[in-house]
């Protein structure tokens, strides 16, 4: 048969590839049974393949001819072959492709050949083929990959390969070449495991086997099986079950570096699962093994083998190790930590941290950085052994461009710090310890920021270390170097690009801003540095060290700008002011040290004036300011005397005519000095001197024609008014102060919000009548309002709220300031007119005993007309409150004179205006009204009376606020009262009233009232989770109806009993027309509800029920006495009583309990209370004391009349 044109010859018999398209394969053993060509690619195109297969290569290349010699062909032919392939795909890859690809039959044949060739070549003179031969089949099968079925078919061959080798040495190419493979095509090693889950086997032979070689080929091969997701989770059970103990021995068994840093690499895969890190790590002990050390490290290989890793010097295995470490301990170091402390593996990196390697340093750092969180690697002395190697390293790493490195070493020097136990101290090396102040000095100057934070850190956790090896010298020196880093951030300031960048990546969100770090410094210093200067200065005062002190101080209130204010506040509060005085006194008179004098004056000058815009925000003035810092720039510096001398000098007179005004400057700085000192809590001068002092001062100031101006006034009273209980009295100081306060065109320009300077003014009656009335305005203005409204539910006792409201003292010592106030309210702001009512309202609630409601009553009337004529006026319900209170105060019955008439009547008026919604106005008005009935002679009464029931709008008001107990909806608990119901319980309790004094002096209606029956009915037999006190205030309401027979001007009665019947009366319903409007059905029922309640053993319930009782029995005997005398006689009376009088000693003694007894006996119940038992209360109550017998009336409710 003739072959075609261009096509290979055929293979022979038996040897034709399947699924081939017509073409034919030259056969594996040579040309079809011809000789081959001498030079098959020598030159131009094969004449025996064609140009189909020719490669433009020089010289050309003929891939049929090539894929013949490499079948059966010398040696050299095949190196050259091999050679000129490998040329081929690294040239033109693409053309090989498109010969190769669109034929199966070629790949796979030309697959195979190489495949042959690799396991072919035993002679270890070919090793160089071996490796081309290995090259160009990773070559092939990678380009091939993607555009070829048949070749991700051929993984197929490897385990049938695996499975024909003689020995296990033989199948080492195979090892090799798989893992290459898996290495170059993505997808390769997911196929492995997916669909020959029985190479796994031969894997774990070839571990066994005495060769290092192939135990590296196999580990490699391992390592990218696991890398696959799919290896992770189908072999995890081979990794458990068989193979972690055989590579762990492999691991620690391994001499070539090949074998370890394959081993290592499967390591590295491995660890990324917590499952298999469990595993290596043998975690599942039994609590008794753990506390065993020795059996720890027995059961736990991994951390010796890893240790036994860092002991080579070979600083790649040693970074491969301690990265491996720090895998493991990422897991949870809590976990995993104490096995590799107890194998001493800490010591052995702190060993590895002298090398050079960056990559080794790094990984070191960030294994000692997780052992740091386990307390044992402190406990064990580890930090103690490698501090010194610690700082060594940091050290060397500072002389490298290595910014990550800097701040990962520094953390780790940080937390080291941080961590140590206090007993164990850490530098016990004096040099070491000296070292690591040099390389913290470094670091801090460091021009990149974030190395400079970590520094900051560093030095921070330095100076915590209570016991340092170094003298005081070297450590005040140190302490005073980092406040120089605040001059870092200062100069950071203006620039935008620190300001506005974070340390990540753009537009991204971080902590690590300028302004973070600028803040954190500040706190360094606030809690660390100034507290220990401080420390040192006490023993040694050296005017250098101040001096660098003091100028950082200065700095400090730039860092932070939004922070300088509460900086200067706690500067003051901690004695600096006098701290400085003392040092410009010691160091700086007679013009000795002029640097540490204007150090130290112009660290006073910014504190000054920091506390100026800190004290006075509602005031603060751009020219006063500028003033004081004139004053304190020019007076500041000849300020060098001790605090005797300048107390001396605040006391003495300027010469007539004298034209130097430096004694003026240095009065003036002095006052202001001690104001500011004072105003934060360093009372550094003795009260009474000062007071002595100020005093002199304001005196020679008006006897010189100088009036002082008015921040150094302010300063001068202030200090007075803070001394005043300690001084010997102002005497004819009074009038000085009245002229020069005269002076001023406002008291506001030397007020100064403070309690003090309220009482001192208002402790003088000169004083209080010049300028009370304008100093208790500003009092109030400047008061806030939510503290004030808030001082009643805050404070329980009397001093805590007179602490909070320091007007409270005042006012009950000197009454005639309530005058005062009142005149406040009707000329002030609606602002302060509230502040003072409520501060008013909290004096009456708070002083029982002060009798001034006679001498407020008689102003209310004006404030309150004034108020009404703003309907919106938000004052209104504090007034009435406090109208209400001041009544409340009132003691016994007394006569209503015509001012307390019109304020009834302005209240009954403003009370018809409102809505049942405002409550904030309608309940201190319906209890003032209420109050005004109970709490007056008879005569009085029934004018108070007359006056209600003519305002028809009350009237009506009262009507809506009834209907409403229907319609809002009950509170979640009982025992809440909201606004809502308190003014229902108001309502029901003077509708109550009105119907008992209406009747009694028959008083004229203009407007009636109706109520539903049932509804008042029901709502004391289900109650429905109405509070205590509108359920109470319900049955005032019933009795009042119950006495009166339902018969009333004032009340129309409406409900199911009340419109006739049709019908003639069955004689079941004789007895419910007796009793009407109420029906038997409801009677019954209202008596079981009460008796209920009377369980409850609520005093005030108890009370109220009882009565409702009473009041009850005594309607149903007129009505129907069998029915009464049947009501009074159920069987659960007597149950009923036997669980009040079980409550404990003598509780018959109770009100509520002698109250019922005696219903029992007055309606004849001998069933429920016997002879005998009433004989034996009266014999115990002869046997009780006065005062117990007195017990049960004085508790009687006196709103009620029980």
């Amino acid at each position: 048969m003739r072959e075609e044109a261009g096509a290979l010859p055929r293979p022979p018999e038996g040897r034709r590839c399947r699924g081939g398209s017509g073409a034919e394969l030259p056969s594996p053993a040579g040309r079809s049974r011809r000789a081959a060509p001498a030079a098959p690619m020598a030159a131009g195109p094969c004449g025996d393949h064609g140009p189909r297969w020719a490669l433009s290569l020089r010289p050309p290349l003929c891939l049929a001819c090539a894929v013949e010699t490499l079948g059966d062909g010398s040696l050299v032919r095949k190196k050259h072959v091999l050679s000129r392939l490998q040329d081929a795909l690294a040239w033109q890859a693409l053309p090989v492709v498109q010969l190769l690809a669109p034929d199966e039959r070629v790949c796979m044949h030309l697959i195979g050949t190489l495949f042959g060739m690799l396991h072919s070549v035993e002679d270890s003179s070919a090793l160089n083929l071996l490796c081309t031969t290995e090259k160009l089949l990773v070559w092939v099968h990678f380009c091939l990959w993607t555009v070829s079925s048949s070749v991700k078919c051929f993984p197929s061959l490897f385990p049938l390969q695996l499975c024909k080798a003689n020995t296990m040495r033989s199948s080492l190419p195979t090892f090799s070449l798989l893992g290459k493979l898996a290495d170059a095509i993505p997808g390769f090693a997911e196929i492995l495991v997916v669909k020959h889950n029985n190479l796994v086997d031969h894997l774990l032979m070839g571990l066994t086997y005495p060769n290092e070689s192939i135990k590296a080929a196999v580990c490699y091969l391992y390592g990218k099986l696991y890398s696959s997701p799919a290896g992770t989770e189908r072999l995890s059970g081979h990794f458990e079950e068989r193979l972690c103990g055989v590579f762990l021995n492999t691991l620690g068994c391994a001499q070539t570096k090949e074998l370890q840093v394959n081993c290592l690499g499967l390591l590295k895969e491995l660890l990324k699962s917590d499952h298999f890190v469990s595993i290596l790590m043998n975690n599942a002990k039994t609590e008794e093994e753990t506390e065993n050390p020795d059996f720890l490290e027995g059961e736990n290989p991994l951390p010796l083998v890893l240790k036994k890793l860092l002991l080579t010097r070979d600083e790649m295995l040693q970074a491969a190790s301690s990265h491996c470490m720090a895998a493991v301990l990422v897991h949870s170091p809590s976990r995993y930590a104490p096995a590799f402390i107890h194998a001493d593996v800490p010591e052995f990196l702190f060993e590895c941290l002298l090398c050079k390697s960056e990559i080794l340093i790094w990984s070191v750092y960030c294994c000692l950085l997780l052992l740091t969180e386990e307390r044992l690697f402190f406990s064990k002395c580890h930090t103690v052994y490698g501090i010194e190697s610690l700082v060594r390293s940091l050290q060397g790493v500072l002389l490298l461009n290595n910014v990550e490195l800097h701040k990962q070493g520094l953390l780790l020097f940080t937390e080291i710090l941080k961590r140590q136990p206090v007993e164990i101290k850490l530098f016990t090396n004096r040099g070491v310890c000296l070292e690591a102040i040099d390389v913290l000095m470094e670091t801090v100057n460091c021009p990149v920021l974030e190395v400079a934070v970590e520094a900051v850190r560093a030095v921070a956790a330095f100076l915590s270390i209570s016991w340092l090896p170094l003298q005081s010298e070297e450590v005040s020196s140190f302490l005073c170097y980092p406040l120089c880093v605040y001059r870092l951030a200062v100069e950071f300031q203006g620039d935008f690009m620190a300001q506005e960048n974070a340390f990540t990546a753009p537009n991204s969100e971080s902590k690590d801003t300028l302004s973070n770090f600028s803040e954190f410094l500040l706190r360094i210093c606030d809690s660390l540095c100034i507290p220990m200067v401080m420390s040192y200065l006490e023993r040694a005062v050296s005017p250098s060290v101040t001096e660098v002190f003091i100028s950082a101080l200065s700095t400090l209130f730039t860092v932070v700008p939004s922070m300088k204010n509460k900086f200067s506040k706690k500067l003051a509060s901690s004695s600096f002011i006098r701290l400085t005085l003392e040092l410009k006194a010691r160091f700086c008179s007679v013009q000795s040290n002029p640097v540490l004098n204007h150090t130290c004056s112009s660290f006073l000058c910014s504190l000054c004036l920091n506390l100026y815009s800190a004290t006075e925000k509602t005031r603060t003035s751009s020219q006063e300011e500028q003033e004081m810092s004139e004053l304190l720039q020019k007076g500041l510096p000849q300020l060098n005397y001790t605090i005797a001398e300048s107390l001396l000098l605040l006391s003495e007179t300027p010469e007539p005519f004298f034209l130097d005004q430096s004694l003026c400057n240095h009065q003036h700085c002095f006052v202001l000095l001690l104001y500011f000192a004072y105003t934060f809590g360093d009372r550094f001068v003795p009260d009474a001197e000062l007071f002595l002092a100020v005093r002199n001062f304001l005196l020679s100031a008006q006897d010189h024609g100088d009036c002082p101006p008015p921040h150094i006034l302010r300063a001068a009273l202030y200090l007075l008014a803070v001394c005043q209980d300690k001084g010997k009295g102002l005497d004819r100081s009074l009038s000085t102060i009245r002229r020069i306060l005269d002076n001023l065109p406002h008291l506001s320009l030397v007020y100064v919000h403070c309690p003090l300077l309220l009482k001192f003014f208002l402790r003088y009656p000169e004083l209080m009548g010049r300028f009370g009335h304008q100093v208790l305005q500003l009092w109030f203005s400047w008061e806030d309002c939510k503290q004030t409204e808030a001082e009643e539910g805050d404070f329980g006792s009397s001093d805590q709220l007179n602490s909070a409201n320091p007007l409270l003292p005042i006012l009950k010592s000197n009454s005639s300031i309530l005058l005062i106030l009142l005149d406040l309210v009707c000329s002030s702001s609606v602002e302060v007119a509230w502040k003072v009512l409520l501060t008013l309202r909290t004096f009456l609630e708070r002083n029982e005993d002060v009798l001034v409601c006679d001498l407020l009553r008689s102003r209310f009337l004006q404030i309150l007309q004034q108020l009404l004529v703003e309907s919106t006026n938000r004052n209104l319900p504090v007034l009435l409150s406090l109208l209400f209170l001041v009544q409340l105060r009132s003691k016994g019955m007394r006569e209503l004179d015509s001012t307390d008439f019109k304020l009834l009547h302005q209240v009954c008026n403003l009370c018809g205006k409102c809505r049942p919604r405002d409550t904030d106005l309608l309940q201190p008005s319906l209890n003032f009204l209420y109050w005004s009935l109970h709490q007056t002679t008879p005569c009085s009464q029934q004018r108070a009376v007359a006056v209600l029931l003519s305002n028809v709008s009350l009237l009506e008001l009262l009507q809506k606020v009834l209907e409403c107990t229907w319609l809002w909806s009950p509170p979640s608990r009982p025992d809440c009262l909201s606004s809502e119901d308190a003014l229902l319980c108001s309502g029901w309790l003077l509708v109550a009233s009105l119907l008992l004094y209406q009747h009694r002096y028959n008083t004229e209606v203009h407007q009636t009232l109706s109520v539903d029956l049932t509804e008042v009915l029901n709502a004391v037999i289900f109650r429905n989770k109405k509070p205590i006190l509108l359920l109470v205030s319900i049955m005032q309401f019933l009795r009042a109806v119950l006495r009166q027979n339902f018969s009333s001007s004032l009340l129309v009665v409406v409900g199911q009993n009340t419109a006739p019947s049709a019908t003639e009366p069955q004689p079941s319903s004789l007895q419910d027309t007796a009793l009407h409007p109420l029906a038997m059905q409801q009677v019954f029922s209202l008596v079981v509800s009460l008796q209920n309640l009377l369980v409850h053993k609520y005093l005030l319930l108890s009370q109220a029920v009882v009565a409702c009782l009473e009041t009850l029995v005594e309607y149903l005997y007129v009505k129907n006495q069998d029915v009464a005398l049947h009501v009074a006689s159920q069987p659960w009376h007597r149950f009923l009583l036997f669980t009040l009088l079980s409550g404990g000693q003598k509780s018959f003694l109770q009100p509520e309990v002698l109250r019922l007894v005696t219903l029992f006996v007055r309606y004849q119940s001998s069933n429920i209370i016997s002879q005998k038992e009433i004989s034996q209360i009266i014999q115990e109550a002869a046997e009780a004391n006065i005062a117990e017998l007195k017990m049960g009336r004085e508790s009687l409710g006196v709103c009620f009349g029980l």
